[in-house]
């Protein structure tokens, strides 16, 4: 499958290279990685990284305009199972379509899409597609993989077997990572946000059955100076509170008119939760975007019910 879509490179003049709404370090890792090895590759090649653009990653370069983009070209959607979730429009535009992925799979929309859902990162993944076909790779692309897999393994929590560390120190070791600075990247916060992590901290309601969530109104975030995206974005910082099994973030996003859920696990299954309202995402790591708080709060219930559910299951 990798040398299908190497030859479906080789074939376009244009590429386009899409991931999911919601934008994450992964997603972008992923995009400017293979982007930057096709264009060093295929130096006559246009390639274009596109999807709606987030402060919160200025390290990585600016996304492309995709308004100026000719849509007699491949499509490359790295990092998102379902159309529903890829963040531009009119895809049935493109001449043809490829995915590359880790998420369980949803549903096809490319003619070759591989996916690979032991992988740590889509990141990795387009690690395996430039090495299984002799591309070009140097430090700047190495940066971009290396994000990628660290901050979806949430510093090798999730999704990570030896393999992972292998190919990290791989990484490093070939091309002299300054893993220090790349750390401060990810990791780094205003004061605004350390106070706002506080404010979860206190306002998490916890249920008898283990479902941890808290309801970020857009009073509260204006009132801490932080986006929505920020919100969603602490949802790993509560991964070890003994009380809970499955914890989440209800966050208003008043410019798009939707409620952002993300939410993350330690047993219970909540891709099919996530999924039943348009969501998706991993066993343990999924999200969703809601029209209204009605229906957010019926997700919750669902999130409740599986970790009860989840609970009884271990009791037998």
């Amino acid at each position: 499958m990798l040398k299908s879509i190497y030859e479906k490179i080789k074939k376009f003049n244009t590429i386009v290279i899409a991931r999911h709404i919601g934008v994450d370090p992964d997603a972008l890792g992923a995009q400017f990685a293979l982007k930057k090895s096709i264009e060093k590759t295929f130096k006559e090649k246009k390639v274009y990284a596109v999807g709606s653009k987030s402060s919160k990653y200025n390290y990585f370069p600016k996304l492309d305009k995709y308004e100026n983009i000719d849509k007699k070209a491949l499509l490359i959607v790295v990092d998102t199972p379902d159309k529903k979730r890829i963040d531009i429009t009119d895809i049935e535009n493109y001449q043809e379509i490829c995915k590359i992925d880790h998420h369980p799979f949803i549903e096809q929309f490319g003619e070759y899409e591989y996916i690979k859902t032991n992988s740590s990162s889509a990141s990795e993944l387009v690690l395996d597609f430039i090495k299984e076909n002799n591309m070009f790779i140097d430090e700047e692309i190495a940066k971009y993989i290396f994000l990628g897999i660290v901050s979806d393994t949430n510093r090798f929590l999730f999704n990570t077997t030896a393999n992972t560390f292998e190919i990290i120190s791989s990484l490093i070791k070939k091309y002299n990572l300054d893993i220090e600075k790349l750390y401060q990247n990810l990791y780094m916060r205003p004061i605004a946000e350390i106070k706002f992590q506080g404010y979860i901290a206190q306002n998490m309601k916890i249920t008898e059955n283990g479902l941890g969530y808290v309801i970020i109104t857009n009073e509260v975030m204006n009132e801490y100076g932080v986006d929505s995206s920020s919100a969603g974005n602490m949802i790993n910082n509560f991964n070890n509170i003994e009380e809970v099994i499955v914890w989440a973030t209800i966050s208003e996003d008043i410019k798009n008119h939707l409620i952002k859920l993300n939410i993350r696990s330690r047993g219970p299954i909540i891709n099919t939760v996530a999924e039943k309202y348009n969501g998706g995402g991993h066993k343990f790591a999924s999200g969703a975007r809601v029209p209204t708080m009605e229906i957010a709060n019926m997700l919750i219930k669902d999130l409740d019910n599986a970790c009860k559910n989840y609970l009884e299951q271990m009791e037998e």
